[in-house]
């Protein structure tokens, strides 16, 4: 066993030293044991999530449920998306708006809400959160569990918010309403 470990940390050093390009139709055949999203050529493993971070996610996915027989919403965890032309990112959450959206959504989503797990990185998630208002994402959301705290991404950046608010969908989530249930 010793040596297989020993061969394992080489190959994941070279790999790591040497990052192999792919194409986005490969990655597109592609299954993972945990998602991973595509991004510039390179697969890029997204977070494990605890139990807090599941938790999170339902509950936001039941507030928004509770409109989609009023409103033509599509709430969808953790959807692969194209977000640019060598990029595909997974949101935690992504709602569309009008009508369902195809397996490998093109055009951005009304919503897309990132929830922070132990393990994210600040630069990585930048980015990803300024991936998806380049393609045109209207409502950025991100939630962090450690400090319970809700922030919008705009052009200026992340943002603090009292609460996530669609006023023309009659949705709004503070975070007292949210972490009361955890």
């Amino acid at each position: 066993m010793a040596k297989f470990e020993g061969y394992w940390a080489v190959l994941c050093f070279q790999q790591m030293a040497t990052k192999t390009q792919i194409r986005a139709e490969d990655y597109l055949r592609m299954t993972f044991e945990h998602d991973a999203e595509f991004v510039h050529g390179e697969i890029v493993e997204r977070c494990m999530p605890d139990e807090v971070h599941s938790a999170i996610q339902f509950l936001i996915l039941l507030r928004f449920g509770t409109l989609i027989h009023s409103y033509p919403l599509y709430p969808r965890p953790e959807i692969r998306m194209k977000v640019a032309l060598n990029a595909y990112r997974i949101a935690d959450i992504a709602v569309f708006a009008g009508s369902h959206p195809p397996s490998v959504p093109e055009t951005p989503p009304l919503v897309v809400v990132e929830i922070l797990s132990k393990d994210d990185r600040h630069s990585d998630l930048m980015q990803k959160l300024e991936e998806y208002r380049t393609w045109g994402v209207p409502h950025i959301w991100v939630i962090d569990p450690s400090t319970k705290r809700f922030s919008m991404y705009t052009k200026l950046g992340l943002q603090h918010v009292s609460s996530l608010s669609l006023s023309d969908y009659s949705f709004q989530l503070t975070p007292a309403e949210l972490f009361a249930n955890l």
